[in-house]
């Protein structure tokens, strides 16, 4: 079975799939081994690792070749986040969601917000893009490739819920395999948009929304944690590397 029919059937299941964000091979492999059942790429810790911030101020090849280091090293699944696409028009677009399918990633998440100027594309612009990628995905021979369709809603329209009813609809009717929905986290709302939409719907990690089971019961069917545990590894190296600059002894590493 290929890993892109895996990663399908993981959203089919009737467990939620808890998706481990990775950002280095090392993280991916650690992360493979602790159980999860597939991984997804963190843009921003990725640029954290390379010493950027997260928006697309990376090249994209040196992106990719990150991404396929991580797809070559572990034998789950692995997702893909590449925050906008990293082009400026729709085919530019399009070409590196296939290169990066082309690295053996079984999806993707693509973001339906600006990275150089506020504001999230047109409905339609965004749908006609999510068809064509879908089209040209199938052409290349990645049949059920997933797409997840990400809207940046919560983050950047001030009253996002119909909005984003709207948005998940019709992102998946356009092509979408799924809808990652960072920043919702009213419960009503989550049931809501579970029942309305007709795919997995995907939800981040954050303070009080973080119990796989208590998601599930809402219809959610993939939770991610996003950059939360590189944020805690780099935070973790900050204090411990202070302290032995501050202390001259390394006693500390061998507690």
């Amino acid at each position: 079975m290929s890993n892109i029919q895996k990663f399908n059937d993981l959203h089919e299941s009737q467990e939620l799939l808890f998706l481990g964000n990775a950002w280095d091979v090392l993280s991916a492999l650690i992360l493979e081994k602790a159980g999860f059942q597939a991984i997804g790429t963190t843009s921003w810790g990725i640029a954290n690792s390379l010493g950027y911030a997260d928006g697309e101020l990376i090249d994209f090849q040196r992106h990719l070749a990150i991404i396929q280091a991580i797809t070559e090293q572990v034998n789950i699944p692995v997702s893909a986040d590449i925050e906008a696409g990293y082009g400026h028009d729709e085919q530019s677009i399009i070409d590196n969601v296939l290169r990066t399918a082309d690295v053996g990633v079984a999806g993707i998440n693509i973001e339906d917000s600006f990275k150089h100027q506020v504001g999230l594309r047109s409905l339609t612009e965004h749908c006609h893009l999510l068809t064509n990628m879908r089209s040209m995905l199938d052409n290349r021979g990645y049949q059920n490739f997933f797409i997840n369709a990400r809207t940046d809603t919560y983050f950047q329209v001030e009253q996002p819920y119909q909005e984003t009813m709207t948005r998940a609809m019709a992102y998946v009717e356009s092509g979408a395999s799924g809808v990652f929905i960072p920043g919702l986290t009213n419960v009503d709302e989550i049931r809501a948009i579970t029942s309305n939409v007709d795919a997995p719907i995907n939800l981040l990690s954050l303070p009080g929304l973080t119990n796989c089971q208590t998601l599930k019961e809402l219809g959610v069917r993939r939770m991610s944690f996003g950059n939360a545990l590189s944020d805690k590894i780099i935070a973790y190296l900050t204090a411990h590397t202070a302290q032995l600059v501050k202390d001259q002894d390394t006693s500390t590493l061998y507690v």
